[in-house]
């Protein structure tokens, strides 16, 4: 028989040799369940859960936990802490970071899961998919996972004033939508609840059968003015906060927003969210860029099957959305640029068909011109400025 000095160690389904406390934490509204696997603590993963929002319970968790691992391997392990980007934010990242943690947010539709048709889906298995996760793009494994930058404090409040004027905007055109509606519904039509003088019409206004308007109904479009004049004052509050910002960039070195208006065809809002939206980011070349605003292809070959899925739409929809605006924007005002001549020569090579991809074509190529003429001055072929 085969002494026991002989036999080979059989590999593990982990590695067991680590030099660090790898956690995952799974967050939740109630519970944060803390998955860690430790040197010296062979293959299983132990967990824990703590009250949700409880950092000196998560901080004295940390603590046990090196405290373990260093009387089982008599050295003292950083912890390296993965949670998935979500409702949270970065704000307990940041936490970590300030306590001297090895921190990371991954981007959760990057992580590998089955594709069974009923795949089982519980907190302790993602928590478990985490960690492996984590071990795997510590090693260096390519395209594991994709792991989230997350932006300064001041990076993350600068965005708040684009975004809160969208959501303004679509309550504007929900209101104004709600009382022509109301509106029609009595044979009325061609009144504009944004015109100034939109009181003075309601009252002269009559049903399509001769009849004044009804006097609750009156009153109720009288309330929906009132909430509309509100979200007026609110959007013209929030664009003058906008402006005050852009004009502290353009004192500043280098100005990013500052450049961007000085094309022609970009306006403030345009600047505002191409530059608090991606522009402000680092990247290191044009795939980069243009997979974060989801611009990037998706092929699918297989064998004798090769075709193309379109982009991607898997980054900030946000500055996708900015993009092909602006890209139809840019065929009007910039009508001789190299971009917009690539334009016009691909429709017309395709008998006029085929617009809608080739915006989407056009407003990829013009994410990355700007992201070049931003990041390192290189101006857009053909581009015209604006005046001083």
């Amino acid at each position: 028989m085969q002494s026991i000095t002989e036999r080979h160690e059989e590999p593990t389904a982990i590695r067991t040799d680590l030099g660090a406390i790898f956690v995952s934490l799974e967050l939740s509204r109630s519970v944060w369940l803390i998955t860690s696997i430790s040197p010296g603590g062979g293959e299983k993963m132990s967990k824990h859960d703590v009250r949700a929002g409880d950092v000196a319970a998560l901080l004295a968790r940390f603590a046990e936990l090196r405290k373990r691992a260093l009387g089982r391997t008599g050295k003292m392990a950083p912890i390296i802490v993965v949670q998935e980007a979500g409702l949270d934010g970065f704000w307990i990242h940041r936490v970590l970071q300030a306590e001297g943690i090895e921190s990371h947010v991954v981007d959760p539709a990057s992580v590998a899961t089955s594709r069974r048709r009923r795949r089982a889906k519980t907190d302790k298995i993602d928590g478990e998919a985490l960690v492996r996760t984590l071990l795997a793009y510590k090693r260096g494994e390519p395209r594991v996972c994709a792991m989230v930058r997350a932006p300064t404090p001041d990076e993350e409040d600068r965005r708040r004033l684009c975004r809160e004027r969208k959501v303004l905007t679509n309550e504007r055109v929900l209101h104004v939508n709600r009382i022509k509606g109301l509106l029609f519904a009595q044979g009325v039509s061609g009144y504009e609840p944004l015109r100034r003088d939109r009181r003075q019409r309601l009252d002269e206004l009559s049903t399509g059968d001769g009849r004044p308007l009804p006097v609750h109904l009156k009153r109720q479009i009288g309330r929906e003015l009132d909430r509309l004049e509100l979200l007026l004052e609110q959007v013209k509050a929030v664009d003058g906060e906008r402006d005050a910002l852009l004009a502290e960039q353009d004192a500043a070195t280098p100005a990013p927003a500052a450049m961007l208006l000085g094309i022609k065809g970009i306006g403030p809002e345009f600047a505002a969210i191409l530059w608090s939206e991606g522009l402000f980011r680092r990247f290191d070349n044009r795939r980069q860029i243009a997979s974060y605003a989801g611009l990037a292809p998706t092929p699918w070959q297989s064998g004798s099957v090769d075709r193309e899925q379109g982009v991607s739409k898997a980054g900030n929809s946000r500055l996708r959305t900015t993009l092909i605006q602006l890209a139809w924007l840019w065929l009007r005002h910039q009508p001789q640029s190299a971009l917009a001549l690539w334009f016009k020569e691909r429709v017309m090579r395709n008998s006029g068909r085929l617009k809608k991809p080739t915006i989407v074509a056009l407003a990829r190529k013009l994410l990355i011109a700007l992201w070049k003429y931003v990041a390192f001055g290189v101006v857009i072929e053909g581009a015209i400025m604006k005046a001083a």
